[in-house]
């Protein structure tokens, strides 16, 4: 089993940007929010601008069945901590078709044209709205996080893969059936190393600079720097992954750091282009690889400083405030926004 608590102290600061009826967001409406990421699966109550129920379930090496199984009994955990929950709120690593409901294509779990929303709505009993991961983070940075009224974002959450999000016109930009928005899968070098999972293409920034791209370049600095506290780690038998390859360059190590501003700087290669491409108010940099902070996203802004066209260049390169609930409270985020979308006009005049 993973790890629920039942109340988490207000993470959100009030008075974020909203999107849909003032109602629906001004009361103590309660949304259940899911992050299905390629590693686990977060889920959370909020209420208002707290979070009051959440767990954590290990998602890796499991089927299709599987995570839809364990999606569906964590929900129904969370309904029965919290009944008065109104809706729920997925969001996936896949592409989507967002009318529909349906997780097209995911490139690092096992999911393929799954008709997730109609499964789980059947299930639970329950308003169901999916979503890209990228997208909900993207809307909770915007809605209580970095980017509170900011009208222009792009949202990059770096992790396991990188997922995007994009806030245009202070709007959820999806595309034409809600599969756009895929930034981690955009080319940063033509004849790059293939993609992983189920991308078909070479060089993305994903297969560049994701958190699985820190692992294995600090493996191999590991290797060529036997003297370094990565090298010594590799020396004793012990993993050289993302995870510590940030603790050894928190703590320092020199070959640590140099592998972050490697990564780094191929991520800011990816943002000089997204500043290019829609002038936006910042870019926001969230996931677990986020915990590095400066020693990622510096390299970043040098690159989107050096290669950027002016003026955006100088586009604020920022971390993300919310850290790794950033999916599950966008998720939740999404469904209270639809809820609002949903509810009825009050006219004027009888």
């Amino acid at each position: 089993m993973g790890d629920r608590s039942q109340s988490s102290p207000p993470i959100l600061p009030a008075g974020g940007e909203r999107l849909a009826c003032p109602d629906v967001n001004e009361k103590g409406i309660e949304t259940i929010g899911v992050d299905l990421g390629g590693t686990k699966m977060q889920i959370g109550v909020l209420q208002g601008t707290d979070v009051a129920w959440e767990s954590r379930e290990a998602s890796t090496g499991q089927t299709e069945d599987e995570l839809v199984e364990l999606l569906i009994r964590e929900i129904k955990l969370a309904r029965e901590a919290r009944p008065e929950v109104a809706a729920v709120g997925l969001g996936i690593p896949a592409t989507i078709d967002y009318e529909r409901g349906i997780a097209v294509s995911a490139v690092n779990l096992p999911l393929a044209d799954l008709s997730i929303r109609d499964e789980v709505e059947a299930a639970v009993d329950l308003p169901v709205f999916v979503d890209n991961d990228g997208n909900v983070a993207a809307l909770a940075e915007f809605m209580f996080g970095a980017a509170v009224g900011m009208p222009h974002v792009v949202m990059l959450t770096v992790g396991t893969g990188i997922g995007g999000g994009l806030i245009l016109n202070g709007e959820v930009y999806r595309g034409s059936t809600g599969a756009g928005a895929e930034l981690g899968h955009v080319v940063i070098q033509a004849d790059g190393p293939p993609c992983q999972g189920n991308c078909p293409n070479h060089g993305c920034v994903e297969s560049l600079a994701s958190g699985t791209a820190l692992g294995r370049e600090g493996l191999a600095a590991a290797e060529s720097s036997p003297d370094s506290a990565l090298g010594k780690l590799h020396a004793e038998g012990k993993t050289v992954d993302g995870t510590a390859v940030t603790e050894a360059a928190l703590a320092g190590d020199a070959t640590a750091v140099s592998v972050f501003d490697l990564i780094g700087s191929r991520l800011g290669v990816a943002c000089s282009s997204f500043a290019n491409i829609f002038q936006p108010n910042a870019i926001v940099v969230g996931g677990g690889v986020i915990r590095a902070g400066d020693l990622l996203l510096d390299p970043a802004r040098r690159e989107v400083r050096e290669r950027a066209l002016k003026p955006m260049n100088e586009t604020p390169v920022l971390a993300a405030t919310l850290g790794n609930d950033a999916g599950m409270i966008g998720a939740a985020a999404l469904a209270r926004v639809e809820l609002g979308r949903r509810a009825p006009v009050a006219r004027k005049g009888g």
